[in-house]
């Protein structure tokens, strides 16, 4: 499963119980899935997975006890309050999806991918946009694609940010909206994914590594899974996640749901594919990220205050705005987006020109023919060269701290 619409969430206290409701927006089309939704976390519950308890359900709404614990993924990896929870997290992760995947029976309705290559490259070609990183990687994962197993219920979006934890380690696990019947190592392999460490330096939700997470599921009862197995769904994620950000970028652009925080998602693609292409050809990546050139600046208009000097002025209203909760967060994702711009007006000529220079050595025009090509089979080392040196090019852009790997 891919990502879905937000739902509104509401803690509230009833006759003094700390409660918590989820419930679809208005005019939602999903509307039903809550009630699959408790009737999945009801079973979790019953089968020892630290969930809320269900309080009352109904198609488009869900109450559940409120949970006490945090929920922000940098916290949780920095705060020294929660030291002794990263030292168990992973063993209690391994502990709560064998007992989801081993205990819980799937309800009705529940959603099946039974090939989750296809249905990716199926989003990915309604998005309408042509990404060769992400061709490359649904080629390799359709070339090496493990045995199936028995089919089970998996989360499909178990990873911090997911994950309640208090000082002594893993409170609840949240957000069911992407359960599904699949393969149990798919929510092994996304904990790894890059984007769901936060920063932190360990592949397994920042604190663990690959062996600990399979050695600890297998001891708690889940499948045995195997660590060229656990790496294919990991490069599966990280290609899941790279579509999602471009499916959500499309909900904005199309005028569906226009969101700054949208809209600067849309430009983590070329991070995610920095991350695909560190899977397929690690020392690819390092050598280009050693020997990268800094491109030329473009040459400005004389005109004062030049397109940089502006966007440093709205910047500096938007910093003294007071604002609280969402909306000072989402002025801190609109300041990222204006630093995005900066560094495109600065940047983007060069870069692009960079780009047509590469699209030409490898005999395609641009990026879709690229794709065309890599979706029929091609896959070489010059290919690969061109595909990382692009995405280094777009992270100078987009996102200049995730080139310090």
């Amino acid at each position: 499963m891919l990502g879905g619409a937000s739902r509104e969430t509401w803690s509230f206290s009833y006759d003094g119980r700390p409660l918590v409701l989820r419930r679809d927006p208005p005019g939602s089309v999903r509307s039903g899935g809550l009630a699959r939704e408790a009737a999945l976390m009801t079973s979790a519950r019953a089968a020892g997975v630290p969930v809320p308890k269900v309080v009352a359900a109904a198609p488009g709404h869900l109450v559940m006890t409120r949970l006490f614990g945090e929920t922000l993924a940098r916290r949780i990896l920095r705060d020294d309050e929660y030291a002794g929870a990263r030292a168990v997290l992973v063993a209690q992760c391994a502990d709560a999806l064998a007992r989801l995947h081993r205990d819980v029976d799937p309800v009705p309705d529940l959603p099946d991918e039974p090939d989750p290559v296809a249905a990716l490259r199926d989003v990915l070609d309604q998005l309408g946009e042509p990404h060769p990183v992400f061709e490359l990687g649904l080629a390799r994962l359709a070339r090496t694609r493990p045995p199936p197993r028995e089919r089970r219920v998996v989360h499909g979006d178990f990873r911090l940010g997911n994950l309640m934890v208090d000082a002594r380690g893993l409170v609840g696990v949240l957000d069911w909206e992407l359960a599904h019947l699949g393969d149990p190592a798919e929510d092994l392999g996304w904990l790894c994914v890059r984007s769901w460490r936060f920063g932190g330096a360990r592949p397994v939700a920042g604190v663990g590594a690959r062996d600990e997470l399979l050695a600890a599921y297998a001891d708690a009862g889940g499948v045995a899974v195997a660590a060229d197995e656990l790496a294919w769904w990991e490069l599966y994620g990280t290609v899941r996640w790279g579509v999602i950000c471009g499916q959500q970028a499309a909900m904005h652009l199309s005028g569906a749901v226009r969101s700054v925080e949208l809209a600067a998602v849309g430009r983590r693609t070329a991070e995610v594919e920095l991350d695909v292409l560190e899977l397929l050809a690690p020392a690819v990546v390092a050598e280009a990220l050693r020997d990268r050139d800094d491109p030329m600046p473009a040459s400005s208009l004389p005109d004062r205050p030049t397109a940089g000097e502006l966007l440093d002025a709205v910047d500096e209203w938007v910093a003294g705005l007071a604002l609280t909760g969402h909306p000072a967060f989402e002025a801190r994702v609109a300041r990222r987006v204006l630093a995005i711009v900066a560094r495109e007006l600065e940047f983007g000529p060069a870069l692009a020109a960079a780009h047509q220079r590469r699209l030409a050595q490898l005999g395609v025009p641009d990026d879709a023919a690229l794709a065309a090509q890599i979706r029929a089979g091609r896959d070489d080392a010059e290919l690969v060269g061109a595909l990382v040196a692009a995405a280094v090019g777009k992270l100078r852009v987009s996102d200049p701290s995730q080139l310090a790997r």
